[in-house]
């Protein structure tokens, strides 16, 4: 028998952990353990659980890992672990997160109970304050549990212990920072220049889904009694110059800022509602919570509280991230139910507008460290945020995990995004456009000042799933004014989740847009009453990447001697029969015709000029016949529906390729009398 060790500081190697690595995974017992000032289970026995969290080379202690009560007991301290799995070892490894070296004894134990002191040392403090203790011994027998005796005055302060693993393994076994997968370290962190960066501090980048308007939020600070105290705090914009850089960063006017402490959090898909921190009462006082500003003629709108049902916020530095359909917020704060420190939670939208108690987003997510600054990706699904609390470079890094199903608690392993994006230094705050191409963060490292704001072009594996824009106007199709219409995408899919995608929408330009997942099939229609209500066909099932499309819609005021083709007709090539995803499209009709009692309407058939001309006609005949049919059958009486066929004769396309042949094969309805 034989022992020895060696340790490898946190950042200075990033090997992977040896697959057979097993860590402990239940408390025996313990001599005692630290109560934080939450009383929450940072620092309890619990945390040496688990693989390591957190290695600290500065000196800073870790919530992540088991403290006894006191920094300096005159007695021993221990604590006893056990594992899933007995197994003969080649080595044990402990994770010293701070004040390293008061480690005494390490002992094993079979599954007799039978102890082995496997390591003997006099506790001496350690050079560095964290370090990753491998003991070398080879075992005869499988391993239960191990016990490990501390000496705490023996090294000053608290001792921290973060993990403790048994190994097969005869190489040293050294942490692994979960990575990204194809994480690139030749990536450029570009920083943004003195167009958008000064000497004062620049955090929380904004990018609107367009990738073409960064806001972002710039304080100032000063030196009072010998502190550094931050004075004063602005939103900014910078726009997006066609030659790739940023026009000169403006602050946002009033009301805006203002002479309190002002920054925005989010902002949405029609880039026309900016979410800031902080609720501004009418005597003009601030509260807590978040608020909500939208664009007007004029500028922006005084903002309004965004009402979030018992809300809480024991510390003052809470953050959220709302959805670019502002169906959902990720809030970051501290209060009843953290593990911790700061947690993430999820709050959803209520018919009446306000949003669900918090919800957290667990353990997954979550630890008993700082998780905050949360950004959510177009896609509705890939998460990014800060943390202290996952295995990192620095004292804070960026992490990614996507959703796994739609309660919004259920995550994949959080992935931290690597260098350059992380750093030794501090980084937060990211931000990404809803095509992925590029990211922004703040960043403390090789900054003007403060905190800067760098720009990064993402590998693959960083970016969300692709998403679709899709954004036009809506106008009367008889005046050409816009029109307060409801637009929205159906996902033509039974089985979908998610049946309805409201567009964001302005009455007072009619602009409306919709960021929509790709690999499906939708439904885009507009809807207001007095008018004939339009739909049309989107399928992205072939897209592959990140696309922009336009599309305007007219929306026709119901009168008589309107004519609207049923764009989302359709039949069989060469039958008669109407497919199922027609049936929307019908019910719409027999709706208005409802609605619309004395309604009278002229079905016309139309096809392309392929074949023979009567055969042509035939086909027509009997297809708008199985329309007329459909109606009838709903209970619209056959003496409100006349038909006409036409075969070819009245083409809308050229009849020259089979996609331009599609559009003349369509059935047609005239209002002949209301």
């Amino acid at each position: 028998m034989f022992y020895r060790f060696c340790f490898y500081l946190l950042l200075t190697s990033f090997n992977l952990f040896a697959q057979e690595t097993q860590w402990a995974s239940k408390i025996i017992g313990f001599s005692s353990e630290r109560v934080g000032l939450s009383a929450g289970p940072e620092f309890r026995a619990g945390q040496v659980l688990g693989k390591p969290t957190k290695i600290s080379e500065k000196g800073e202690e870790c919530k992540c890992a088991w403290s006894p009560t006191t920094p300096d007991s005159p007695g021993d301290e221990w604590i006893h672990v056990g594992f899933e799995k007995p197994q003969k070892i080649n080595r044990v490894i402990v994770a010293e997160n701070f004040n390293a070296g008061a480690i005494a004894k390490v002992i094993a134990y079979d599954a007799t109970d039978k102890e082995y002191i496997i390591f003997e040392s006099q506790p001496n403090a350690s050079k560095e304050n964290g370090r990753l203790l491998n003991v070398v011994y080879a075992s005869n027998f499988e391993v239960v549990s191990i016990k490990l005796i501390l000496i705490s005055n023996k090294v000053i302060g608290y001792n921290q212990i973060d993990a403790i693993g048994i190994s097969e393994s005869k190489t040293l076994i050294v942490p692994k920072i979960n990575l990204i997968k194809d994480v690139n370290a030749t990536l450029i962190r570009e920083n943004l220049g003195i167009a958008v960066n000064s000497d004062s501090g620049e955090l929380a980048p904004v990018i609107t889904s367009d990738g073409k308007t960064l806001y972002f939020t710039r304080g100032k600070n000063e030196i009072r009694n010998g502190k550094d105290v931050l004075v004063d705090q602005d939103i900014w914009s910078a726009n997006l110059l066609p030659n790739g850089t940023f026009k000169k960063a403006v602050a946002l006017p009033a009301p805006i800022n203002n002479i309190r402490f002002n920054a925005t959090t989010s902002i949405s898909a029609d880039n026309k509602s900016l979410y800031l921190i902080n609720v501004l009462n009418p005597d003009g006082s601030y509260a807590r919570g978040l608020s909500k500003s939208t664009r007007i003629s004029k500028g922006w709108s005084v903002p309004k509280e965004v009402k979030i049902k018992n809300y809480f916020n024991a510390d003052e530095y809470s953050e959220f991230a709302v959805s670019t359909d502002e169906k959902v917020i990720i809030l970051a704060a501290e209060g009843r139910f953290t593990l911790g420190g700061k947690d993430l939670y999820v709050c959803f939208k209520q018919p009446d507008g306000t949003f669900s108690e918090p919800k957290n987003l667990g353990d997954k997510i979550n630890t008993v460290q700082d998780e905050g600054q949360p950004f959510i990706a177009a896609d509705n699904k890939t998460l990014y945020f800060a943390s202290e609390g996952h295995l990192g470079y620095g004292s804070s890094d960026i992490f990614l995990s996507r959703k796994q199903d739609s309660t919004w608690t259920k995550w994949s392993e959080p992935e931290n995004l690597g260098q350059p994006i992380n750093t030794t230094s501090w980084d937060g705050y990211f931000s990404i456009s809803a095509s992925g191409e590029y990211a922004y963060l703040s960043s403390k490292q090789n900054s003007l000042g403060r905190e800067d704001i760098f720009r990064i072009k993402t590998p693959p594996s960083i970016r969300p799933e692709p998403v679709v824009i899709i954004s036009g106007t809506v106008i009367n199709g008889i005046t050409k004014l816009p029109v307060a219409a409801e637009i929205a995408a159906e996902i033509l899919s039974d089985t979908s989740l998610v049946k309805d995608i409201k567009a964001d929408y302005q009455p007072e330009t009619g602009e409306y847009k919709l960021i929509l997942p790709i690999k499906k099939a939708y439904l885009l229609s507009a809807k207001l009453k007095g008018f004939m209500s339009v739909s049309e066909n989107i399928d992205l099932t072939k897209e592959t990447r990140f696309r922009e499309y336009k599309r305007n819609l007219n929306l026709m005021p119901i009168q008589a001697g309107m004519n609207l083709t049923l764009n989302n007709l359709f039949f069989e090539q060469g039958k008669t029969q109407i497919l199922e995803s027609s049936y929307k499209e019908l019910n719409s009709l027999v709706a208005l015709m409802e609605e619309y009692p004395k309604m009278e309407i002229l079905l016309e058939g139309h096809s392309d000029n392929q074949g023979d001309l009567m055969e042509n006609i035939k086909l027509s005949q009997a297809r708008v016949d199985n329309v007329s049919r459909f109606l009838s059958l709903k209970g619209v009486s056959t003496s409100r529906i006349k038909t006409k066929a036409w075969g070819g004769s009245k083409p809308i396309s050229s009849n020259s390729t089979e996609e331009t042949r599609k559009k003349n094969r369509r059935v047609e309805f005239t209002i002949t009398k209301i």
